[in-house]
């Protein structure tokens, strides 16, 4: 289940992939080469079966130490899935394309923080045969920033920053900061990167005050790669209300059926779905009379 912010959170590294590489030495203290160049790769994992399986975000970073194969998955909570979806992604990737697969878990919550950076351990007890140690970018070590001068020298930082600290009493430096320093870099960009801040951000009063800085950047709003993202959160959100209701009504979710929902890019059908959630008795009648 994903949600805008979802999108946001591994998102930035696509627009940034250089961020990637400073979030894995400056903030996690990662000896990581510094890439040469970078290549945007299909997410989809899908085998010949029909079992479908789609990182967020996958990047390859040629460095002089050779590829490496940058697995950026976003979080919102806990999900004992991933403990063994995480370990086949890795795996998969490397036998696919004999490079080191390197697992970056994004989040906004320090108990999913947490979750996230246990080592997953498959096999014997005390001998596993297979350890996978994701790195985590969460709100214990993403860097508060909310000085105007730090947030010019590492624009893409500051947005992460404010995406995954923007609220409480910190709330107004960061998101000033930020704002002051996105007028110095290209208006395409800063379109996204005003879009992936607001849907990251929780608070209603931080929002507000995030929008209230943004009314003299309307320009922001109007831009269609803007208008790309706020169109892809929509859908997202109808996806997440499905799949919501199902679970409220106690109502069990194959994964076939939860593929589906997930796959689905038709803003109105997903509200033909929602609909039909609240009165099924069964969630594979979600779809009864569909032709697709």
């Amino acid at each position: 289940m994903v949600g805008s912010s979802h999108e946001a959170l591994h998102r930035i590294f696509q627009k940034d992939p250089a961020l990637l590489t400073r979030a894995l030495q400056k903030v996690l203290q990662v000896p990581f080469p510094d890439p040469y160049s970078f290549a945007a790769m299909n997410i989809d994992l899908t085998e010949i079966e029909p079992v479908e399986r789609r990182v967020d975000t996958l990047l390859r970073a040629e460095t002089d130490e050779g590829a490496y194969l940058l697995v950026v998955e976003s979080q919102g909570k806990p999900d004992e899935r991933k403990r063994g979806s995480w370990p086949y992604y890795l795996s998969y990737l490397y036998e696919k394309y004999r490079c080191e697969p390197v697992l970056l878990v994004v989040t906004q919550n320090s108990a999913t923080a947490r979750w996230a950076a246990e080592p997953i351990h498959l096999g014997v007890r005390g001998r596993p045969s297979l350890t996978v140690c994701p790195f985590v970018l969460g709100p214990d070590n993403v860097p508060v920033i909310a000085d105007e001068r730090e947030a010019r020298r590492d624009v893409s930082l500051a947005v992460l920053s404010a995406m995954t600290h923007g609220r409480g009493r910190q709330a107004p430096a960061i998101l000033e900061s930020l704002a002051a320093a996105l007028r110095t870099i290209d208006r395409d960009s800063a379109a996204v990167f005003v879009q992936f801040v607001d849907s990251c951000l929780t608070d209603p009063r931080a929002q507000q005050m995030w929008r209230d800085l943004m009314t003299a950047m309307q320009y922001f709003w109007r831009h269609p790669l803007a208008e790309q993202v706020r169109e892809e959160g929509r859908v997202e959100k109808g996806v997440e209300m499905i799949l919501e209701i199902l679970d409220w009504r106690g109502l069990p979710v194959s994964d076939a059926i939860r593929y589906r929902v997930e796959a689905c890019t038709d803003e109105g059908l997903l509200k033909l779905w929602a609909r039909r959630a609240m009165d099924v008795s069964d969630a594979e009648q979600l779809f009864d009379g569909d032709s697709s």
